[in-house]
């Protein structure tokens, strides 16, 4: 009995473990399509369709910055982050 009880409570864990990982493989996915979205966006719309793409991808800009023709955009996702740069040089 005490067994059945053990393998029930690991199990519950293991499970609980695979769905978290699931959860956070699949913001890191969405972060980095969403930050991408938002620094192609913002080439010519700068940094409010930067925000208004991250926004509708279930994100947040956390910074945006221009050089010159180049964009660099930080965007959270759930507990990721992730950087796109896109440039409007050929």
């Amino acid at each position: 009995m005490v067994v059945v009880a053990v393998v029930a409570v690991l199990g519950a864990g293991l499970v609980t473990a695979l769905a978290d990982f699931g959860a956070g493989a699949q913001d890191r996915v969405r972060a980095q399509s969403a930050a991408d979205a938002a620094a192609l966006a913002s080439l010519h719309g700068g940094r409010a369709s930067a925000a208004a793409l991250a926004t509708r991808n279930g994100g947040v800009v956390l910074s945006w910055q221009r050089r010159g023709g180049d964009v660099v955009v930080v965007v959270r996702v759930g507990r990721s982050t992730a950087t796109a740069r896109a440039s409007d040089q050929p």
